[in-house]
């Protein structure tokens, strides 16, 4: 191997290693904004709320947008995965309601 492939494959094991540690907090940070809104679920069944709001998902949206364009990642994604996340607790606040 050459001495450009050896810095190459050490360049590359360095941003797989940043990855990984980036990909751990994504995780921890999804769980622990998970433990929130299932805390929000819970709060809402006890006092008859509805599961979903309308009106906060679309500022929440609309937010996370702008930190998107901020941070130069495309808001399209942003818009994406907040949707997805936002289906995932309207599920989770539908159960509790059960």
């Amino acid at each position: 191997m050459s001495d450009e492939a050896v810095r190459a494959a050490a360049l590359l094991k360095e941003h797989r290693a940043s990855i990984d540690r980036l990909d751990a907090i994504l995780v921890f940070t999804l769980a622990e904004r998970f433990k929130r809104t299932q805390a929000v679920g819970r709060l809402k069944a006890d006092h008859a709320l509805p599961p979903s709001d309308p009106a906060r998902e679309a500022q929440q949206i609309a937010r996370l947008e702008s930190l998107a364009r901020e941070a130069d990642l495309d808001p399209a994604f942003a818009r994406k995965f907040l949707n997805f996340v936002i289906s995932e607790v309207i599920r989770h606040h539908e159960q509790f309601q059960k």
